[in-house]
């Protein structure tokens, strides 16, 4: 592959730094994951964003968390039409081949994709309405979620929207039906939070309540 480059040397330095240290000083924990495959108890659905660093906010180790990152955490609706489906098919390795326990969304401030929604939805980027714009197509997921806090003025509503996220994620995670049926017989839970990057908080959604700060 001709565009395909060496790595920067900034990269190689911590890699080469990561391997004399961490993986020296756990060197026979690193192969007995190699050797023994993975066992992780939890999947979280993140945001690619940078600033959302799930194994540091929850102090993870390696093999703990079974991870998957999109573009604003979201999940699409069970739809088996034979396309592409990153998110999907990682549900579904998840919940069928690992036997997670858990399933957790993790939204956040400040994201980028559900502002691209909500200018999307209130007319401000008609780039987005594209039927090219790969951004848009997926961001047509939240479209429900958007309905639900349209009402509210701007200073409020991008936040509320960032929560939908997580919201409307749940719910499709629902009409996956290995999903549902594994909630159903108690082998497994979902869990929606969302995380002020800037402040360190972390909400947790409760069917009662809300969001509610952990």
């Amino acid at each position: 592959m001709e565009y395909a480059r060496p790595l920067p040397a900034y990269l190689v330095s911590r890699f080469q730094g990561w391997r004399a240290t961490t993986y020296q000083e756990n060197r026979a924990w690193y192969r007995r994951l190699a050797e023994k495959g993975q066992h992780p108890r939890a999947m979280v659905i993140s945001c690619c964003d940078s600033r959302v660093h799930v194994t540091s906010i929850f102090g993870a180790d390696e093999g703990e968390f079974f991870i998957h990152r999109n573009v604003a955490n979201l999940v699409p609706p069970y739809n088996p039409d034979g396309e592409y489906h990153g998110t999907s098919a990682a549900v579904e390795y998840a919940v069928t081949s690992l036997g997670v326990a858990h399933i957790v969304v993790l939204g956040h401030s400040s994201c980028g994709g559900v502002k691209g929604c909500d200018d999307m939805c209130s007319g401000h980027a008609p780039q987005l309405l594209e039927k090219s714009s790969f951004v848009g197509r997926w961001m047509d997921i939240l479209r429900p979620g958007f309905q639900r806090v349209a009402h509210l003025p701007d200073g409020e509503r991008i936040p509320a929207l960032e929560r939908q996220a997580v919201l409307v994620s749940l719910e499709n995670l629902m009409t996956f039906p290995f999903v549902a049926k594994a909630v159903k017989e108690d082998m497994l839970t979902l869990h929606g939070l969302w995380n002020n990057t800037g402040e360190g908080l972390l909400e947790q959604y409760d069917a009662q309540r809300g969001f509610i700060a952990v």
